[in-house]
């Protein structure tokens, strides 16, 4: 593999002194950018998009091209693991992610498919090996997955939910199957991701998206000791580097003092968390990621700026931060503001890294 010329990401995940912040965004890849949209309409859909590794490629390195992003994102969608099980991964216009079948019985969860991610999620594979090649070490590529609790929430309701009134259930009323759904999917994401490093993946996120729809204890039983159980299993090196790995739960700011001690090497935390406060609590456990609120990108370049620089004092001196939203962009914002994010991050960040 190519030599990485820069390894900023890699060595803030790993708290080690960077000479600024490094910055990426959550789905840099998508909506929001012209030439995204473009290559969508040519790809014909969403979904062969993910599967087509030249255009899946394309998509990855093209927030790059307009900004000086410090890593990339795998372009594919955290529903791929569920699809391959069998459920039947669709999209509605307008309703987001479907599936044709649900795992609500022991008879549903008996009738997924096996699943070995090389075989089973080879396009993914290919699309990190085209994109890892691509980069020529230009920057770190990032691998992912969605979290076990995230994907048995769509696999059990069949899509997005307000209330996750059938995933509840299941949890409170029939535990049994509930960890045998989320013993299962923590075994595929594990087995997923680490086909990922050896595909090419530099670093890891395991994207915990509706963990903060659950009570603390649920949070802990059914989220969290699963994502632990994925890291344990997880690769640590690879082309002679480690391979840090972030957790991200959105919601999830009030268990940062638990989600720290979970083997991950970084966490992300959302808009709601003042990520001072994050660093207090979290110590010299893990990097932090995050967290300015994805809607600020909407505001003028000079508010934009200023939050920045907001955030930057918050977290303050030293190492150990990657700047990032609280989630991921959204479609709508004009891509000149994103242009004033990165470069306010890139233009205040060094005064916290001096003498480090």
């Amino acid at each position: 593999m190519n030599e990485l010329k820069n390894d900023r990401f890699l060595r803030a995940l790993l708290r080690q002194p960077v000479d600024r912040t490094p910055v990426w965004m959550m789905r840099q890849a998508g909506r929001y950018l012209p030439e995204y949209r473009a290559t969508r309409q040519q790809a014909g859909s969403f979904l062969d998009l993910c599967k087509n590794a030249e255009l899946a490629c394309e998509v990855t390195l093209q927030p790059l091209r307009r900004y000086p992003m410090d890593a990339a994102i795998l372009f594919s969608d955290i529903l791929t693991v569920p699809d391959a099980l069998g459920l039947g991964l669709y999209f509605e216009e307008g309703e987001g992610p479907r599936f044709r079948k649900t795992v609500r019985s022991e008879a549903d969860l008996a009738g997924l498919n096996s699943f070995k991610a090389d075989d089973d999620l080879a396009y993914v594979m290919s699309a990190v090996s085209t994109i890892r090649r691509e980069l020529n070490g230009q920057v770190p590529l990032i691998g992912f997955s969605g979290s076990p609790w995230t994907l048995a929430t769509y696999m059990v309701e069949g899509g997005s939910s307000k209330d996750f009134a059938h995933i509840k259930t299941m949890a409170y009323d029939q535990p049994e199957l509930m960890h045998q759904l989320l013993s299962l999917l923590a075994d595929a994401v594990a087995d997923y991701l680490t086909a990922q490093v050896r595909a090419g993946a530099q670093a890891v996120q395991i994207f915990d998206t509706w963990g903060g729809s659950l009570s603390a204890a649920g949070y802990k039983e059914c989220s969290l000791k699963y994502m632990q159980r994925i890291i344990s299993r997880l690769p640590a090196e690879a082309d002679g580097r480690k391979v840090p790995v972030i957790v991200f739960t959105k919601g999830g700011g009030q268990w940062l003092n638990a989600i720290a001690d979970c083997g991950a090497q970084a966490v992300g935390i959302d808009w709601t968390t003042d990520i001072g406060v994050a660093r207090d609590l979290a110590g010299d456990r893990v990097a932090l990621q995050g967290n300015m609120d994805p809607s600020m990108l909407f505001a003028s370049p000079q508010r934009i700026r200023s939050e920045v620089a907001s955030i930057l004092a918050s977290y303050g001196h030293g190492t150990g931060h990657v700047f990032n939203l609280g989630h991921g962009i959204t479609p709508g914002v004009n891509p000149d503001h994103v242009t004033a994010f990165v470069d306010a991050v890139q233009e205040f960040s060094p005064q916290y890294h001096q003498g480090c």
